[in-house]
């Protein structure tokens, strides 16, 4: 005798056979996924969508020397960088702290390891940081409370931009101290020159460069020019007085405070002086902008992330879908049984009883 073929249409007569029993584990499930459903609390769901922008464009140095602009970073490492940092430890730990999430959890005392590690557990079922398809980064928050998982999901935020500033922080730092140096060695520099510059204008006598040239050159010239007539005339006394006048006026041993032989070392010395000294005022000039822009950016505290949509509190549940609990456990129920049913009744024939009966 062949063996009989089972289909799906052949199950029916089986589940008419075992319908009371199918039937009170339908009613039960059905019961108990209601009670179950109602006494499940709604939990919401708040959402904040931003942008992490590239850190180098909030650089002091960058600012300071290119002028650099706020952009939007949709670049790999950057969207990597601000995930990780929001699902790092240290960033959950820092808001379940902030917001007493221990108490709120029910795990029990802050720092006992297994209510530390139940709140961290908690924490992190609650939190989803996900790239979107356009390139923002989407962090959800989900809780009990909906005013509690906007906060939180705020908080986070201004935690993974306040961690992802800390990154290049130092690195701002040490930018704004070498600005600083610069300027003091600039400011230092200017001063020793001035000072230089002053001494020797005192050493050659010079004070007014135009005026004194002319001064200089007429004397020079009247003085020789009545030497040529004194000996011209024959008249060596008055001819030696001029001599003595024109070497004083060109000879440094002469002992006139202004002469040429002084005045033109003078006039080599104060150009070289001064053409330092506007050197170093424009560099110094520009270190003190570059420094004043660079602590002002550095100050200012510029975000790192461009915030699209901040988290607000939901109008309504996020879960459970209570419907869906009764009509799935049902659905399962029933394919439960009909697999156990289905396997009795091939045990049963494989026995050799195949007249037998729940009914019976």
């Amino acid at each position: 005798m062949s063996e009989s073929s089972y289909s799906l249409l052949g199950l029916w007569p089986i589940i008419n056979r075992w319908k009371k029993l199918v039937g009170v584990a339908l009613l039960l499930a059905l019961v108990g996924s209601v009670l179950v459903a109602l006494l499940l609390p709604n939990v919401y769901k708040s959402t904040a969508v931003f942008f992490p922008t590239n850190p180098q464009t909030t650089d002091p140095d960058r600012i300071a020397t290119e002028g650099s602009k706020l952009e939007l970073g949709g670049r790999t490492e950057d969207l990597d960088r601000v995930i990780t940092i929001g699902e790092s430890q240290p960033v959950a730990e820092l808001v379940i702290k902030r917001f007493n999430l221990h108490q709120h959890y029910q795990t029990g005392a802050a720092g006992d390891d297994a209510a530390d590690d139940a709140a961290l557990r908690e924490f992190s079922s609650n939190l989803s940081i996900v790239h979107n398809e356009r390139d923002a980064i989407e962090l959800t928050f989900l809780d009990k409370d909906k005013n509690l998982a906007a906060q939180i999901a705020n908080a986070l935020v201004q935690v993974i931009d306040s961690v992802n500033q800390q990154l290049t922080l130092e690195n701002r730092r040490n930018v704004l101290g070498l600005y600083s140096q610069r300027f003091q060695f600039l400011n230092k520099e200017f001063e020793t020159s001035r000072q230089k510059l002053i001494q020797a204008r005192r050493r050659y006598g010079i004070y007014g460069l135009e005026q004194q040239s002319r001064y200089l050159a007429r004397e020079i010239i009247e003085v020789e020019s009545k030497l040529r007539q004194a000996e011209g005339e024959g008249n060596s006394n008055e001819a030696a007085g001029l001599r003595r006048a024109l070497r004083g006026l060109t000879k440094a041993e002469g002992g006139n405070v202004i002469n040429l032989e002084d005045y033109t070392q003078g006039v080599d010395s104060l150009n070289l002086f001064t053409a330092r000294m506007t050197d170093l005022q424009e560099r110094l000039v520009k270190a003190r902008g570059e420094y004043e822009t660079a602590d002002v950016a550095l100050k200012g505290k510029l975000s790192s992330l461009y915030v699209v949509q901040k988290a607000y509190p939901a109008t309504k549940k996020s879960k459970p879908i209570r419907w869906l609990i009764v009509v799935g456990s049902v659905f399962l129920t029933l394919a439960f049984s009909v697999v156990v049913i289905t396997l009795l009744e091939l045990w049963r024939r494989t026995a050799g009883r195949p007249g037998y009966s729940p009914a019976q």
